[in-house]
């Protein structure tokens, strides 16, 4: 499928992202002296700003690259649970699926810069597991979004209870049902939880320590693709993608495997590239992309936002520009 016909795909596409949203916070200055209370930097503060993070930054990916994404996930009911609600109100996301708690804390991170130097990080936020009544509660928002018509699914865990092993299979079982397509960007907790997915999208660190294997990539390929062996033994899924960072991106199913090299950048933050390459690579899944497609135009949108500082959304013209660009070449 040529790269404009693809892109343009997208725009049909509903896609669900259920797991743990989170509201990131930065407080930003300048440092010129250091305070007489205590040897730390005192910021004049000259900007505040909240953004969408965690499983809300995979939404607005998938907004950005033209898509129709739902939230589905737990939050508190406090002040910071409608700041949520407005911010995602703001770009135009659906949160049909949002499920509130009084027993819960919405998940708040904020950051403190000076100088553009990241000097602190401030987390406010409850990481237990969701109740059985907010599981049971989640499980049937979802079950009703499916009724509606949906084209995937796409799981981004966090760690903060969300995504229960009841939640994953309950879930991952419904969609199969409905022959959806469903995405993984797991973290260590849960990570063999996910059986029978179609993509599991792990980082090369997660996949180390999800499999209890120790290697190093350049040097012993054997033993990456011995982890790979265990991962699919035990989960069963369709696609494994791992990110490998310098060395760029992997891709295999029972047929076919690619390794696409990383692209010479000029990275000024890694932060969110795991959530715009999930959502590039879901979306390329569900519009029909070809496996290495995925690989690459995955690999280049994760390399493209991690050029700006703080966690960004992909630019779609921006992106086609460069896989146009690459693809000539």
């Amino acid at each position: 499928m040529d790269v404009k016909t693809l892109f343009s795909a997208f725009n049909s596409k509903r896609i669900l992202v259920i797991g743990d949203v989170m509201i990131d916070a930065y407080l930003m200055g300048k440092v010129n002296r250091v305070s007489p209370e205590a040897p730390v930097p005192i910021v004049s503060l000259s900007k505040y700003e909240e953004r969408l993070g965690g499983a809300a930054n995979v939404a607005l990916n998938l907004k950005a690259l033209g898509a129709k994404p739902i939230i589905c996930s737990v939050i508190g009911n406090d002040a910071d649970a409608s700041k949520f609600e407005q911010l995602v109100q703001s770009v135009g996301i659906s949160s049909d699926g949002l499920v509130k708690s009084e027993s819960r804390k919405t998940t708040v991170k904020t950051r403190v810069l000076g100088n553009n130097q990241h000097l602190i990080r401030i987390d406010s936020e409850q990481t237990n597991l969701i109740t059985e009544r907010e599981e049971n509660e989640l499980i049937s928002k979802v079950a009703a979004l499916l009724e509606s018509g949906i084209d995937g699914i796409i799981f981004e865990d966090y760690n903060k209870g969300v995504l229960t092993p009841k939640v994953i299979s309950s879930l991952i079982s419904l969609a199969k049902q409905k022959n959806v397509i469903t995405t993984v960007d797991p973290k260590k907790d849960h990570f063999f939880d996910y059986k029978g997915v179609t993509l599991f999208k792990p980082n090369l660190k997660e996949l180390k320590e999800g499999t209890n294997s120790d290697f190093d990539f350049q040097s012993n390929q054997a033993a990456f693709h011995e982890a790979i062996q265990i991962l699919e033994a035990r989960l069963n899924n369709e696609i494994t993608f791992v990110t490998l960072s310098e060395h760029g991106v992997y891709i295999k199913n029972q047929a076919e495997q690619h390794l696409s090299p990383a692209h010479v950048r000029n990275i000024a933050d890694v932060s969110g590239a795991g959530d715009t390459v999930i959502s590039v690579a879901t979306l390329c899944l569900v519009s029909g992309a070809s496996l290495k497609q995925i690989a690459e135009i995955s690999n280049i949108a994760g390399g493209l936002v991690c050029e700006s500082s703080g966690v960004v959304s992909i630019n779609k013209a921006e992106l086609l520009e460069e896989i146009e660009k690459l693809f000539e070449h």
